[in-house]
């Protein structure tokens, strides 16, 4: 596996070693030893050990967060798409950071086969490009309702680049109650 730096410290996107011939490919989708060297060798700390997985599926055009949790139940998320195909988004709510409020977006989908890795610290969200999209996500802690926080996915301080799901309806992205209201990252617990 090949850990990929972005412009903000500690999120990575991991790209695995896929073995492939004529019957198919096979791939190591975590590997703790792996990991925690690619990490140290990047001057990172090693998360907590994973504790819970998660598998969701999405038609086009569902948006799903900016979520996160607050300590002590905070999550670091190892995410990857298994089928169909997403744009996922990580943004640091640390305050203090020098890239507090910085986000960064990546396509993670069946074909591809990447994975980011967000530390804790980071809001979370994505949006189904396809449908019937699949996302698991490995999380440090388990999931923690009263931890459990949202800053709004379409924050304009943020000026996170989603892409359109369907420009030629203009239609938005299909988004629950919870995220539309959620508040702003200037107003939200962090």
């Amino acid at each position: 596996m090949k850990l990929v730096p972005t412009h903000i410290a500690g999120l990575l996107l991991v790209e695995p070693t896929v073995f492939a011939d004529d019957r198919g490919w096979f791939m190591e989708t975590f590997h703790e030893a792996k990991f925690n060297q690619g990490l140290q060798a990047l001057g990172l700390p090693i998360p907590r050990p994973f504790v819970q997985d998660n598998h969701s599926s999405s038609k086009k055009g569902v948006l799903r967060g900016l979520h996160y949790q607050q300590t002590p139940h905070a999550q670091g998320k190892l995410v990857r798409v298994v089928q169909g195909a997403a744009w996922d988004v990580a943004v640091d709510i640390r305050r203090g950071s020098p890239t507090f409020g910085q986000w960064v977006g990546a396509e993670l989908s069946a074909e591809n086969k990447r994975q980011f890795w967000i530390p804790e610290g980071f809001a979370h969200g994505f949006i189904a490009l396809q449908d019937d999209t699949h996302f698991l996500y490995k999380t440090t802690d388990f999931y923690n309702k009263d931890s459990e926080r949202c800053i709004r996915w379409d924050d304009p301080t943020l000026k996170i680049d989603w892409p359109p799901v369907n420009p030629a309806s203009n239609q938005g992205p299909i988004v629950n109650d919870k995220d539309t209201h959620a508040p702003l990252l200037s107003q939200s617990e962090t």
